[in-house]
């Protein structure tokens, strides 16, 4: 299982939030985090992140 993370470039834009299809992101205001139990590993995330703040662990 391949695990993400959302690194310190994260703006807190949500975008990452939104294209989860499994709601494995919250936002927290400031940032975004990834819940590791709802998180299903599909890689959604990374390409619609604007910065580039979500990789691979």
């Amino acid at each position: 299982m391949v695990a993400y993370k959302i690194t310190d470039e994260c703006v807190g834009c949500g975008t990452c939030k939104d294209s989860c299809p499994n709601e494995a992101i919250i936002d927290d205001g400031d940032v975004c985090r990834i819940e590791s139990d709802k998180c299903k590993d599909c890689g959604v995330c990374i390409d619609s992140c604007p910065t580039g703040a979500i990789i691979e662990e």
